[in-house]
């Protein structure tokens, strides 16, 4: 590498690294969130024996898991100025993140409140709980531990898909990378730079991931 290569990448590690800090971390932090609490709320509702409620979360499901993602951020926000509705591209990118989230996120929790035995239910239900006390201190800590694998999965995934916020003009770290390519003809290198640092994220998180699942393994075999 020559001298002008080298310090194109040494310039570039502070811009990358505060974008990714400062931008693209909260976006997936926010996102996933809101995410979560958006599948958990839809995997309620279409377990529930409530007709209505359960076909709008189904039709949701439907729509989010069959369109593109980058798609559905175009119509949240080229599309939606044309009906008088302007977000800014943080919050257009939340809103979008966040109905993939809890779209894909729903069907994990789903299958993790199934995989308990209804002799869970039935011992709760003995003594007295409702179906709601059921739910939350007996059925729901119990499909925490099962879905925490692929949720973890699911939020290394929201780390790499926040590029995609770069296409709606949020100043992201894969958006920072494009600047930074456009002023020093440098491509090739500031990108595989803007890799570099996804791998470092995403690497960390599995570290998290691997400790979250021993913990909750040993509560749950104690």
């Amino acid at each position: 590498m020559d001298e002008r290569k080298l310090q194109i990448v040494i310039d570039s590690l502070l811009p990358l690294l505060k974008a990714g800090v400062a931008f693209t971390l909260p976006l997936t932090l926010v996102s996933f969130v809101l995410g979560l609490l958006l599948a958990v709320w839809t995997a309620l509702v279409r377990l529930a024996p409530w007709t209505f409620p359960k076909l709008i979360a189904r039709f949701y499901v439907w729509i989010i898991r069959g369109t593109p993602l980058l798609v559905q951020l175009f119509i949240i926000f080229y599309g939606l100025p044309t009906l008088g509705i302007v977000l800014d591209p943080f919050l257009a990118a939340t809103i979008g993140f966040t109905l993939s989230v809890g779209a894909y996120s729903s069907e994990i929790v789903r299958a993790a409140i199934l995989s308990i035995p209804k002799g869970q239910w039935e011992a709760a239900f003995s003594v007295g709980m409702t179906r709601s006390q059921a739910l939350r201190r007996i059925i729901l800590p119990q499909a925490a531990r099962v879905s925490v694998p692929p949720l973890s999965n699911s939020f290394i995934s929201l780390v790499k898909d926040t590029s995609l916020a770069a296409t709606i003009t949020y100043v992201e770290m894969f958006k920072t990378a494009q600047q930074i390519s456009a002023t020093t003809y440098e491509p090739l290198l500031v990108y595989c730079e803007a890799g570099v640092f996804y791998l470092m994220f995403c690497s960390v998180l599995s570290v998290l991931q691997i400790y979250l699942e021993k913990r909750l393994g040993r509560y749950s075999a104690g």
